[in-house]
């Protein structure tokens, strides 16, 4: 083994140096990129060469080589931002994304996502996030994740109500009316309550309930109802309550058997239910509920701390469109980088194993996005080792140069 072979060891220091400086140099340019895992060199020395002496063979390095260039996947530190769509994962959880028309699966670890003018949810560059979507009742659909997809991005339509609820007391103080009962004339009713409800259109409509105290001594109460100023006929019914004011009969109400709404629409029943007292106190409605409502817009679509995609609409609704997805890899340094913040399985990561976020998978944050993990103050101290290496391994070339000159002049 020649002289020769120290100044090639030197050459395989540089280009290893300057492969280093190439890994830190992309982590740095990185450093405020959304979801980048930085990267690390590893060295290997290289063993090719034996000589012998008086001693038996020996071995001689011929330099140094690049062993591999390793992704270090990990946590990144959270960015709280304004949108709802942004989600960032705790845990070893990938996002998956897929282009429009190619069935090639992308993993990333970046969650800046929005929603492209077909109602698509992407990220920057277009790709399509994959979900589990849900059906028309809130349930998850079974099957493969699909692209998630807004499609009632205009209106909703209403629904009509079927039950109304009012928890509400009536003034034990309150004097018994012996008149017929008439809605026009306030004479003859202690107390009545109004409820805005719908019908199979969503137009509203106004429900009211009338309650008269007929029996000082029995606590007697009679009730009635009208819809939109029309009293329904036969309907009525009778609540007692015990000498402590509490409900005697249960349950309390009845049912308003198919409503005319007096515009077309289909007809509908609707259960009443009190859920009443008669304490000496004013007679006041405590709160009422009923199940239908009006048509509504659109007004928001969000990412809840679940990972539901929420479609928010102007009639106080919220609809579960679909859920993220994410995926998990036994060996996330076989990934193969894509480009745009993504991966690529290859057989070194083994197959992704999917499903909804969770303590397996990892956790989402909503409104948060994960930053970088590269660390700037070791970058710059392995930027340091890096170029005193390669000026150690210039160095090399430089001596053995000399010697080479000296070897050549032995001949004058």
């Amino acid at each position: 083994m020649g002289i020769t072979s120290a100044l090639y060891s030197g050459v395989s220091g540089l280009n290893t140096n300057s492969q280093a400086m190439s890994v830190i140099g992309n982590n740095l340019a990185n450093t405020n990129t959304v979801g980048f895992k930085g990267a690390r060199t590893v060295f290997s020395d290289m063993l090719s060469s034996s000589i012998s002496g008086s001693g038996g063979t020996s071995q001689v390095g011929r330099g140094v080589n690049m062993s591999t260039v390793d992704n270090i996947f990990s946590q990144g530190t959270f960015e709280t931002t304004e949108s709802g769509l942004d989600v960032a994962i705790e845990g070893q959880g990938f996002f998956i994304l897929k282009q429009p028309g190619n069935n090639t699966t992308y993993y990333s670890r970046a969650g800046a996502f929005r929603f492209d003018d077909q109602g698509y949810l992407v990220n920057p560059e277009g790709m399509r996030v994959q979900g589990q979507q849900y059906d028309a009742t809130g349930v998850l659909r079974p099957g493969d994740p699909t692209d998630i997809y807004v499609s009632n991005a205009g209106m909703i339509k209403g629904q009509t109500t079927t039950a109304v609820t009012q928890n509400l007391n009536l003034d034990a103080s309150e004097s018994v009316i012996a008149q017929a009962f008439d809605p026009a004339d306030a004479n003859t009713y202690n107390y009545s309550s109004s409820t805005q409800i719908y019908d199979s259109l969503g137009n509203p409509h106004l429900l009211t309930t009338y309650f008269r105290k007929t029996d000082q001594n029995q606590w007697e109460w009679h009730w009635s109802a009208d819809v939109n100023g029309t009293v329904q006929q036969g309907l009525g019914g009778t609540l007692d309550f015990t000498t402590e004011g509490i409900a005697a009969n249960t349950p309390q109400g009845g049912t308003i058997p198919a409503i005319d709404w007096q515009n077309g629409t289909t007809q509908t029943a609707v259960n009443l239910t009190f859920n009443t007292t008669q304490f000496s106190s004013a007679s006041r409605i405590l709160s009422q509920d009923q199940d239908g409502y009006a048509a509504g817009k659109l007004t928001n679509i969000g990412i809840d701390p679940d990972g539901a995609v929420v479609a928010s609409y102007s009639n106080g609704q919220r609809v579960k469109i679909s859920h993220l997805v994410l995926a998990r890899f036994t060996n996330p340094n076989g990934l193969e980088a894509a480009g745009s913040n993504t991966f690529l399985a290859t057989s070194e990561s083994g197959a992704a194993s999917t499903g909804l976020p969770g303590p397996e998978l990892g956790k989402v944050f909503t409104n948060s996005l994960e930053m970088s993990n590269v660390d700037m103050g070791s970058e710059f101290v392995r930027m340091i080792t890096v170029q005193r290496g390669f000026q150690a391994n210039s160095k090399i070339i430089t001596t053995v140069d000399e010697m080479l000159s000296d070897l050549i002049n032995l001949k004058r």
